[in-house]
């Protein structure tokens, strides 16, 4: 047995194999391997956690499939808007940044805010220029774009159009990638990246960048990434509940997590899932949807990947 593991997320929602296809249904499983794969091989090689969450969540951003970096939805404006955070469970130290427009991967910017900074979110056009300070790399707007997702903006903007307000389904909603482990030294971290959700208001912000809401790690209990409807992660304070819920109630990973997903926050009438490790390398992947896309490594080497909820 290794002492060391990476659970990684791209989102969750409605998922029909049907809608989905063999196709694509195969391009997302292998985009999950290599994710979760970039990260494993630091892991194995005595890297950090917060190498790890990065590397692999850097693959997702860099993958059109999914609703961050290259591939990210937009917004009401037809603009790009991406969110990220990343944090260290052994110092508690964190990174986030929102609004970013340039930036190309959100997940590198959040961790200079971390170790460059004496702060922990930045927004906006002075992300984008931090980011830029920093030597990472700055794209046109354009770079963000492809053609599903705008598709997926015609389609909003006309239901708006016509009075209804609400999306055609979760997978306009609902993309965020995440990755948290446990690496060889004990320590614990988390990262999220999103692009937000298909025509959502100019300047939203949801619950990836806010620590506790959407990603938390702490070395005494758990990492947490979470997906799904950020207003309603932010309003349970999702990834922190589920920290509590371990710290003072002693509940174990799998009990917590499924106690805040399908009980709390179903409750409320959010929708999504996350995933999160505990200090042991144990694994829990709770959603309340069809699916969420996701993979994981355990501490045994072994590999699983998953789509749907069955």
């Amino acid at each position: 047995m290794t002492h060391f593991a990476i659970a990684i997320h791209g989102g969750a929602g409605t998922i029909s194999r049907v809608a989905l296809g063999p196709k694509q249904e195969a391009d997302y499983l292998s985009a999950l391997e290599r994710a979760a794969y970039a990260g494993h091989h630091l892991l194995a090689s005595g890297g950090s956690s917060l190498d790890a969450v990065t590397a692999a969540v850097l693959v997702l951003e860099d993958d059109p499939l999914f609703n961050a970096g290259h591939g990210a939805v937009f917004n009401a404006s037809g603009e790009h808007e991406l969110d990220a955070a990343i944090m260290d469970g052994n110092t508690l130290q964190a990174g986030c940044v929102a609004g970013l427009r340039r930036a190309r991967n959100p997940v590198l910017v959040a961790r200079a805010v971390m170790e460059k900074t004496p702060h922990v979110l930045l927004v906006a056009q002075a992300a984008d220029a931090f980011a830029e300070a920093q030597g990472l790399n700055i794209v046109a707007p354009e770079y963000f774009h492809t053609e599903n997702r705008r598709q997926a903006f015609t389609r909003m903007r006309e239901r708006f159009n016509f009075g209804e307000a609400t999306p055609l389904d979760d997978a306009d909603r609902h993309g965020t990638v995440g990755a948290v482990a446990l690496d060889a030294a004990g320590n614990l971290a988390a990262a999220t990246s999103t692009g937000g959700y298909t025509h959502k208001m100019a300047g939203r912000v949801g619950d990836s960048p806010i620590i506790g809401a959407g990603t938390y790690a702490d070395n005494a209990t758990c990492a947490v990434s979470c997906t799904g409807d950020g207003e309603y992660f932010i309003r349970l304070a999702v990834a922190h509940e589920i920290a509590s819920r371990m710290r003072y109630l002693k509940e174990s990973l799998d009990d917590a997590a499924r106690q805040v997903v399908r009980e709390q926050l179903s409750r409320l009438g959010g929708s999504g899932g996350l995933l999160a490790i505990d200090g042991q390398g144990r694994i829990a992947m709770s959603f309340n949807t069809s699916g969420m896309y996701r993979a994981a490594i355990d501490v045994h080497g072994k590999f699983r990947v998953g789509i749907y909820a069955d």
